[in-house]
């Protein structure tokens, strides 16, 4: 009776075209991501070299440069993610990297106060650690997997003889 009550869930709720659904539901949530955010460059874009026929204020010419340079940094990482089905740490880090900096690029270190030049030169610190020790990590991860001792057709078999049994 319980055998044939799951066996009737399963094929009830099927599992892998819910969650093939689900997939499909974020990938379209993505690729509406890429392209609005796709546009937003291209209005950014226009919008710059517009700016260029007034007199030139660098400070707004850099910083809608560097904008510019994080959302195709943006686009790039959620590229990455429709390819690889996962997100990029590293790619992440470098864009808040540069965030941060064009943050200071555009306010000018001399009208930030003190603390916060401390905060964000903490914050960046943080950040470039998580750079160069993402690598490290990675390794170590895939050193953990393959000592892992991996299950084998057998021990599959005898758990599922002894579930089989116990019902």
């Amino acid at each position: 009776m319980p055998k044939r009550l799951i066996t009737g869930l399963n094929s009830w709720f099927q599992r892998d075209k819910i969650v093939a659904n689900l997939e499909v539901f974020q990938d379209f949530i993505v690729i509406s991501l890429c392209l609005g955010l796709f546009c937003v460059m291209l209005i950014r874009l226009g919008d710059m070299f517009f700016s260029l026929l007034h007199p030139l204020d660098l400070r707004q010419v850099t910083s809608d440069i560097l904008f510019i340079l994080i959302l195709v940094e943006l686009f790039r990482l959620l590229i990455d993610y429709l390819q690889q089905q996962r997100i990029s740490v590293v790619a992440a880090v470098e864009i808040t990297i540069v965030s941060a900096l064009r943050e200071v690029i555009l306010r000018g270190v001399l009208e930030i106060p003190r603390e916060q030049i401390i905060g964000i030169s903490v914050f960046l610190v943080v950040l470039g650690v998580i750079l160069i020790a993402m690598p490290w990590m990675s390794h170590f991860f895939e050193y953990i997997k393959i000592n892992q001792p991996k299950t084998t057709e057998l021990t599959t078999q005898l758990l599922t003889e002894n579930s089989l049994s116990s019902d």
